[in-house]
């Protein structure tokens, strides 16, 4: 892929512009009209591409599945919505499982496949959680954080592991400063954690909600739990499941007020049912049922979920009412910056990787562009 000859771009510090683009050795090499560039149609629009960075699987795949294919299937499968990044992401498990699927993901990396999105590591949700709030995580495979426990699996996968998903009133303050010293992203998720406790946690380290709302101590006026504690820690990202059924409109459009929406990341928390029509599937060795929506355990519990990068992206744009750039921002420089990789990716700007999605104004996919390798192409 050579670049992009007078294109709607959405270029760094200057929105969405009619401009060249040139890629070289899977870089943004400069913005100058050359030979041999490719030409859209006037109604796309080049963009920065996705970031995932809670994702378990898709398309029949997760990231438990010690399987090389699987990994690779996310990968490709995901390049559809315009991800060109993302996080596989384990769950509560036995160590056992846990050691296997880290493995495989530390082998995929390793062989460098150019076949779809590209991994930027391992997000680790468990099983440093609190029973109280599993969510639809095993309870029988709960551990209390553990620095020592958590050394284990980072060597493991190769230290690779980006983000750990822990309850930081589980004993996580040791667990969180070690995370902070080695530039791993703590995020406070399936916990029990006050208000305060929140706030300590930031103090520690912690950067990152996960999946904020879900799976956390609610907002009480007498007790603001860990969503209000969540609102309140200005250093905090907040990750959000925009496919308006985890999280409601008026409750995404009260985090948005508070936090600001420069400390919002889309995320999918997409499972091995995305991709795929209604049915039975599983999630971490439990049942799910897919309608419409929604990804359920047999309690009805929440598993997941079915969205795509790009509906998300849409339903926050409609919710909102704010324009297409800053949507894009919640799914591009928002994780790139949370993730301290924003210096290479999350934007279109000279020097960056070449990781490009190719949409309409209604988030429609057209080409997914990872390091300068097409992944994705619908136009030819």
């Amino acid at each position: 892929m050579k670049g992009f000859k007078n294109a709607n771009i959405y270029i760094e510090g200057k929105g969405i512009v009619k401009s060249s683009l040139v890629i070289e050795n899977g870089k943004i090499a400069s913005f100058d009209e050359t030979k041999d560039l490719m030409t859209l149609r006037e109604d796309l629009i080049v963009v920065p591409g996705f970031i995932d960075k809670h994702i378990h699987g898709a398309n029949h795949s997760d990231a438990m599945y010690p399987s090389l294919e699987d990994i690779k299937n996310i990968s490709k499968t995901i390049a559809r919505e315009g991800v060109t990044s993302y996080m596989p992401t384990t769950m509560t498990q036995s160590e056992e499982n846990i050691d296997k699927a880290l493995k495989n993901i530390k082998e995929y990396i390793e062989k460098k496949n150019k076949d779809g999105a590209f991994v930027l590591g391992t997000h680790l949700e468990g099983p440093f959680i609190s029973p109280k709030f599993k969510g639809a995580q095993p309870e029988q495979y709960i551990v209390p954080c553990s620095v020592e426990k958590f050394m284990h699996y980072q060597a493991v996968s190769g230290n690779n592991i980006k983000q750990v998903t822990l309850a930081y009133e589980e004993n996580g303050k040791d667990l969180c400063n070690y995370l902070l010293s080695q530039g791993i992203v703590a995020s406070i998720g399936h916990t029990n954690a006050t208000a305060l406790e929140v706030l300590e946690a930031a103090k520690n380290g912690v950067t990152s909600a996960t999946h904020t709302y879900n799976a956390m101590k609610p907002l009480h006026h007498r007790e603001a739990g860990t969503v209000g504690g969540v609102m309140l820690a200005d250093t905090i990202y907040a990750e959000l499941i925009a496919d308006l059924v985890h999280v409601s409109p008026e409750a995404i459009k009260v985090l948005c007020k508070i936090k600001g929406l420069d400390k919002i990341v889309l995320v999918t928390d997409g499972i091995e049912s995305k991709h795929l029509p209604d049915g039975t599937y599983s999630l971490g060795g439990q049942e799910v049922t897919v309608k419409g929506r929604e990804a359920r355990l047999a309690d009805g519990t929440l598993a997941g979920s079915t969205l795509k990068m790009n509906q998300a992206i849409k339903n926050i744009k409609n919710v909102l009412g704010i324009n297409l750039e800053k949507a894009i921002d919640l799914a591009t420089i928002n994780p790139a910056r949370n993730l301290r990789i924003d210096h290479i990716k999350g934007s279109i700007a000279l020097g960056k990787h070449a990781d490009l999605t190719v949409i309409d104004k209604d988030l429609n996919v057209y080409m997914t562009i990872s390091k300068g390798n097409i992944i994705y192409n619908s136009i030819y």
